[in-house]
């Protein structure tokens, strides 16, 4: 299970057996997903799998999560989704009830996103060999602007924004999973995250790059973007928002929520002249209206974030070395 918690042994399993049985130039980008050059346009596509436990919780469900996952993976790369595919996988006396409510939740997202799933697929397993229900998405979407949006666009200097407070996926998710009294406190951020990207983007803001936090959480996109640009992030814990529940279903589970995922956050790394108005654009967006500065690159210790801690002192963040919360996505 720990391979799938998007920390070190997952990247292990990524980089060292699929990395290297397929390697090319857009896959070792290893960005949300890959981006080219088609007769006419520039696309970009990706796919992703969603195997949450519960099917349903507060805030929303693995409906919702398969078509917004896939949409923001897409915007991460500077793409507007414009098709997608869905893939089932479902398990045997599955109620027909849960299936409608899933597959009509994917469809108001889908619309709310103005992307179209224009293909699909349908597997039955026997009973006790799927856990209710698996769904893949892939997308396809065309990139706003001819810009190299990735980890290897940022550059010391940076700022580093975030846009919004953290954690309440994974809490929302394993509070009822657990059976916690707070669960009913604790709503999931679960969004489409298109409209601010492409605002930031029309606005003429420079955006270097941008990443969603979902599994391995705040911490593990900035270890990744510090490696893979060769940059040294300095963040200030205190500027990253968590609102007191999520605080306090951490702290009685034992769980960082820079560590806990998001399904309706993404960083984005711009340059130091761009960082106010790309926040004000980002604060017009219902989705984004806590966006706020974290921290910032810099040129010393390249590939190391620094985390300044709520008492003063520095430590080094590191990538999730196991799995903290299996099953959320």
């Amino acid at each position: 299970m720990a391979h799938g918690g998007g920390g070190k042994l997952m990247r292990h399993l990524v980089e060292r057996l699929f990395g290297a049985a397929f390697a090319n130039p857009l896959l070792d980008a290893r960005h949300d997903g890959a981006t080219f050059a088609a007769p006419g346009a520039r696309i970009a596509m990706t796919t992703d799998s969603y195997v949450v436990r519960p099917l349903f919780f507060p805030g929303g469900d693995i409906g919702a999560l398969a078509v917004n996952g896939t949409v923001n993976d897409l915007a991460m790369c500077g793409a507007r989704a414009r098709y997608l595919s869905a893939g089932f996988i479902l398990e045997e006396g599955l109620p027909m009830e849960d299936l409608w409510r899933v597959v009509a939740s994917m469809a108001r997202a889908a619309a709310a996103s103005e992307v179209q799933i224009v293909t699909g697929d349908t597997k039955v397993v026997d009973r006790g060999k799927g856990d209710g229900i698996y769904v893949n998405t892939a997308g396809v979407g065309a990139l706003a602007t001819g810009a190299q949006i990735g980890p290897a666009s940022v550059r010391p200097g940076d700022a580093v924004l975030l846009s919004g407070d953290v954690g309440r996926h994974g809490m929302a998710v394993m509070a009822l999973r657990e059976g916690l009294a707070f669960e009913g406190a604790i709503q999931s951020d679960c969004a489409p995250l298109v409209e601010p990207v492409m605002a930031l983007l029309e606005g003429g803001i420079d955006v270097h790059c941008l990443r969603d936090a979902t599994r391995g959480g705040v911490a593990s996109v900035l270890v990744e973007v510090a490696e893979q640009s060769g940059t040294h992030l300095q963040v200030d814990e205190l500027a990253v928002p968590v609102r007191e529940e999520v605080r306090g279903a951490c702290e009685v589970l034992g769980f960082d929520p820079l560590y806990v995922a998001n399904e309706g956050r993404f960083l984005a790394f711009v340059p130091e002249a761009d960082a106010g108005r790309a926040l004000s654009i980002l604060r017009q967006h219902r989705v984004c209206e806590g966006a706020c500065r974290i921290g910032s690159a810099g040129g010393d210790d390249p590939g190391v974030v620094t985390l300044r801690s709520a008492i003063g002192a520095n430590r080094i963040l590191d990538m999730l070395s196991g799995e903290q919360l299996p099953r959320i996505c």
